[in-house]
């Protein structure tokens, strides 16, 4: 019976692995910011930058990877992805040039883009009467790679003496070990889910309906409803502003806040140990309807946002960034499940996955933007401008998305 069971859940829980390391390679890049100006010295534009890159070709590969897996099957698409990502993390863990770092990110970052895309329309294919709830958990197990990626940064940045020796035998620095047990795990999980998934059905849960394969015009049409183009409003609005600040979050909260390093790097964790709201969030969409969970969801991280600026003129301390960063935490992780369930409605089926990856293409290039407009930004003015700026995108997103609830 334990057995049916876990047979059952099989592709949500390797496909929710493999988006956990997903998020954990990606998350640990900016608590390591700090050290890698140190080791290379550059500027917050300048990571902000490469960040950027790696965002950038994480966002180019979602409309592909859809397309692919259409017609090769999704669980291809997923172990290649892991595979390519793993041989990125291992690259990073050699000393090198700055520029051979950033080729490595964006090796990272093709290996990690393609992969949600087609989990989400997987996941919606093989569980069709609970996907809000399934996507909910899949995307809580995918943040808290978020949770324990900066755990894994302080951990290691500040080792004990057995720790140090082990790390010091490295081939590069200590702050370049945590991409070597990604890399090993990337490999690992990639062969278990060829073993496990391939020939099953979440195979080939995730292929198009028979027949011709879609044209690039007839997803360009989806934009002339107007509902749909008000929607991707919404989410290129929260992206830009989620992705901006899980970028700079940790030196915003030392640099602007005046926190140590260290609790500054813990207490970004905490915008992924929410993460479990989403199995809320994502069940009650399917019982109260999509919009109303959204709104409020993007609401709070609005607000959250707000006070987050507010932060050094009130001179409130570490205990105050705490829950202002978990509300953003609940805010963001709550409408995530919510925006791909609705979008899987919203999109026709016959276009559905492809339709998914235009969506996934535009709000992940609006999001990898992002950290190359704090970090020039912040640079130029201050951390307090630029996060002012990302709080008015995400009350923009808000403010669209009640308008489309309240017109439903």
């Amino acid at each position: 019976m334990n057995r049916d069971r876990i047979s059952e859940y099989d592709a949500l829980i390797l496909v929710s692995l493999v988006w956990f390391l997903g998020k954990f390679v990606r998350y640990l890049f900016p608590p390591l910011f700090e050290s890698i100006q140190g080791a290379y010295g550059v500027s917050n534009a300048v990571v902000g930058t490469a960040f950027t890159g790696f965002m950038i070709v994480y966002a180019l590969l979602q409309f592909p990877s859809g397309a692919v897996a259409d017609r090769i099957g999704p669980v291809r698409v997923i172990v290649a992805g892991a595979l390519v990502a793993g041989a990125g993390s291992l690259a990073v863990v050699f000393d090198a040039p700055f520029a051979a770092l950033v080729a490595a990110m964006l090796v990272i970052g093709a290996g990690t883009g393609v992969h949600k895309t087609v989990s989400v329309r997987l996941i919606a294919r093989v569980y069709p009467a609970r996907t809000g709830r399934m996507l909910g958990a899949h995307d809580t197990l995918g943040a808290m790679g978020g949770v324990a990626a900066p755990a894994v940064v302080v951990a290691v940045l500040s080792a004990p003496p057995a720790l140090a020796a082990v790390l010091a035998r490295l081939p590069g620095a200590d702050w370049r070990a945590p991409f070597l047990l990604t890399g090993a795990l990337a490999v690992g999980l990639a062969v278990a889910t060829a073993v496990r998934l391939s020939g099953s059905p979440a195979a080939t849960g995730a292929t198009a309906s028979d027949g011709d394969s879609p044209g690039a015009g007839e997803y360009l049409r989806l934009f002339r409803n107007p509902r749909f183009s008000a929607f991707v409003l919404v989410t290129v609005g929260f992206s830009f502003a989620h992705n901006g600040l899980v970028a700079f979050l940790p030196l915003y909260l030392s640099e602007a806040a005046g926190l140590a390093a260290a609790t500054a790097n813990l207490l970004y964790s905490l915008v992924f140990a929410v993460t479990f709201v989403q199995l809320v969030t994502g069940d009650l969409s399917d019982r109260v309807g999509r919009f109303p969970v959204m709104v409020a969801a993007l609401g709070l991280a609005a607000a959250a946002l707000v006070a987050l600026v507010s932060l050094p003129s009130l001179g409130l301390g570490a205990v105050a960034a705490a829950v202002v960063v978990a509300l953003f935490g609940f805010g963001s992780h709550g409408f995530q499940p919510v925006r791909s369930a609705y979008l899987m409605e919203l999109l026709p089926e016959r276009l559905a996955g492809g339709g998914l990856g235009v969506v996934r293409t535009l709000l992940m290039g609006a999001g990898a933007l992002a950290p190359s407009a704090v970090g020039i930004l912040a640079d130029a003015v201050g951390f307090r401008p630029a996060f002012a700026l990302l709080a008015g995108s995400m009350g923009l997103a808000a403010v669209v998305a009640a308008g489309l609830w309240v017109t439903e």
